[in-house]
């Protein structure tokens, strides 16, 4: 019969997994986080001025009409109350419904939402296939202070495409590539070509900053020692590189690419909105000044929680790649 020093020692030794630690604590703040994200969305309809009914039925709405529409939603109970309620029914997946359209608002970010999913990958997966080579090839040419004019070249190129909004660069490509040259739709969502400009537009910044990254952290361990044994072992250059140096600098080029990636979420609210993307961040612009507060909450929910589920992939992702990360955290 087991001991129950010996079952008391066992559950210890589960309790002492770093991996149980690492997963709780992050399944702990996505809890907070996600609960902190509702309450904001919540109290949002409430801060903006303005009665959200009477902007929904007209200015011309009669008095008796905007009071039993205000009552049928809940809007005169306490805001505890309404507080309270909205969190059950997010729980339960129910985000309301539209004030404009009247349909529910979850059945709204169904339709929208896959246009700005595929949106933001796209944006996201072209940045990365872009700036790892470009970071790589520029690394080894400017390696041991060698050609500083690539190096000159490639800084003030990556500054200024870094620098440039989305909302200013998708004008420009839509200026100089849809309405000048006509090689690519300038609006709407048809076919692979109209992909191209809204892709760029969310891409090329971030690409620029991490194919810097990628530069900076391969030339630290490129001057690592084992990378120079690797050179003495004559082994050919792009086994160095590609086999010893550069799985070695990914921690910082995936922490860095999991920002970019919240980011180009959060940017397809004004590119979307240059190239008339049928997605959800034309639908929000279009909710806010409808004033459809429900909507506009929903939409705010979805982004949110994307941005938190990207936080929590990068730190997974992190620790699986320096499973030491995970060990000094606890």
């Amino acid at each position: 019969m087991t001991s129950y020093s010996a079952v008391t020692r066992a559950t210890l030794g589960r309790l002492d997994n770093p991996w149980l630690f690492f997963a709780g604590r992050r399944a702990r703040r996505l809890v907070l986080s996600l609960w902190a994200l509702v309450t904001a969305a919540f109290l949002m309809i409430h801060l903006i001025p303005g009665d959200p009914v009477r902007a929904a039925l007209g200015p011309t709405a009669p008095p008796d009409l905007v009071a039993a529409r205000r009552s049928a939603q809940g809007l005169d109970d306490s805001l505890w109350s309404q507080y309270v309620r909205y969190l059950g029914d997010v729980l339960h997946g129910d985000l309301g419904v539209s004030m404009t359209s009247g349909l529910p608002v979850s059945q709204t970010i169904d339709a929208r939402l896959p246009a700005t999913l595929q949106l933001a990958v796209a944006a996201f997966f072209f940045s990365i296939m872009v700036a790892v080579p470009v970071g790589v090839v520029t690394a080894a040419l400017t390696r041991g202070e060698r050609s500083r004019r690539t190096e000159a070249v490639f800084t003030t190129t990556s500054v200024v495409l870094a620098v440039i909004p989305e909302f200013l660069l998708a004008v420009g490509l839509v200026y100089v590539f849809a309405v000048q040259l006509g090689w690519a739709p300038v609006a709407g969502r048809s076919g692979l070509g109209s992909y191209v400009l809204p892709v760029l537009s969310l891409a090329v910044g971030p690409a620029a900053i991490l194919a810097r990254i990628v530069r900076v952290e391969l030339l630290k361990v490129l001057g690592a020692d084992y990378v120079r044994t690797a050179r003495a072992k004559r082994l050919r250059r792009h086994r160095v590189y590609l086999g010893h140096a550069l799985p070695n600098a990914l921690t910082a080029t995936v922490t860095l690419a999991g920002l970019l990636l919240s980011t180009m979420i959060a940017g397809t609210v004004l590119v979307e909105n240059v190239f008339a993307w049928p997605g959800l961040g034309t639908t929000v612009v279009q909710s806010i000044l409808a004033k459809d507060y429900p909507l506009v909450q929903g939409i705010v929910l979805v982004y949110g929680s994307g941005v938190l589920l990207v936080t929590v992939l990068v730190d997974v992702t992190l620790s699986l790649i320096d499973p030491r990360s995970t060990m000094r955290e606890n």
